[in-house]
């Protein structure tokens, strides 16, 4: 009669980490990505009540200050070049069945290229010119996986990844929808996959994910051999009900779009669902079809939050 009475009650939440680069203050990131579901929930014309929505912040474990929107200088490193903004109107991209056949294409030459049968990586040295060149935060993190304890990276990866798992813990007892954009899908696989065992999570959502890139595929798979004695990619064992991952086919990010072709079922039954998305995100007339505003509201992941929110 208690567990019955305890299920009855137990609260909803979503909980949203962040991906690469400088961001505005958290109070502000968290109030954009709020106001972009509801955005999408008015698009829809649906009756949904937003759960409590909470937001795993980290860049100012990375960066001295926040950007700001009160940063006018374009060229310091604190300019807030894109802010949330509603979508435009009639909002229209070319037909993409041919990009998607190159990039289906261009992921088996790539794998055959860098990654061997075992998922050990070729040529590492190059994906550790582009990590240094374009992705200093990713090349941080990594790094930090086999630094000694003693050093900067480690412990930035650390604190990183302990952000995420105390407020995991904060709500062990409630349903979680985990929603993880670009750099952040992969802090969250580690910790759902090798960090945490005993918290649940309902449903796990990827957006504009680098998780099928061959440099994270072969550090996953290293990962799991290391803690498991074996290689196992799949999804983690802490997601009980759904994976969903979102992915714009000209998001450059998430080049390869089909993590249901990396990623086994776990013991749950659980699998990736992949789904392409329009992420119709504008700022100044440019397209970023990587934003994690314009991912969360597209009707696909608000039809998923109805879902939840509902069940």
């Amino acid at each position: 009669m208690f567990f019955i009475l305890a299920s009855a009650i137990m609260s909803k939440v979503i909980i949203a980490i962040h991906g690469l680069g400088n961001k505005p203050p958290k109070k502000q990131l968290e109030k954009w990505g709020k106001l972009a579901i509801e955005e999408g929930i008015r698009q829809q014309k649906l009756k949904v009540k937003l759960p409590k929505f909470s937001l795993v912040y980290w860049a100012d474990l990375l960066y001295d200050k926040p950007q700001t929107i009160k940063e006018k200088d374009k060229n310091s490193p604190y300019y807030l070049d894109e802010i949330y903004t509603k979508a435009p109107k009639n909002y229209k991209v070319e037909p993409l069945e041919t990009r998607q056949k190159i990039l289906d294409l261009f992921k088996a030459l790539v794998y055959k290229i860098f990654l061997n049968k075992d998922f050990k990586l070729r040529y590492a040295f190059v994906s550790q010119k582009l990590l240094h060149k374009y992705f200093h935060e990713l090349e941080v993190y990594f790094t930090g996986d086999t630094e000694h304890p003693a050093s900067i990276d480690h412990q930035i990866k650390q604190k990183i990844t302990q952000r995420l798992i105390d407020e995991l813990n904060k709500h062990r007892k409630d349903d979680i929808m985990l929603i993880a954009h670009s750099m952040g899908t992969i802090i969250a696989f580690d910790v759902l996959s090798f960090m945490i065992k005993d918290i649940m999570i309902d449903t796990f959502i990827t957006m504009g994910a680098p998780l099928g890139a061959p440099f994270v595929i072969s550090r996953i798979a290293a990962h799991a051999k290391e803690k498991y004695g074996h290689i196992m990619l799949q999804t983690p064992e802490t997601v009980k009900n759904n994976w969903y991952n979102f992915s714009d086919i000209r998001d450059k990010i998430a080049l390869d779009y089909k993590l249901a072709n990396d990623f086994a079922p776990n013991s749950h039954g659980v699998k990736v669902i992949d789904q392409l998305v329009i992420n119709n995100y504008v700022m100044n007339g440019v397209a970023n079809p990587h934003k994690s505003f314009g991912y969360l509201r597209t009707p696909q992941f608000i039809k998923i939050l109805k879902d939840f929110t509902e069940k």
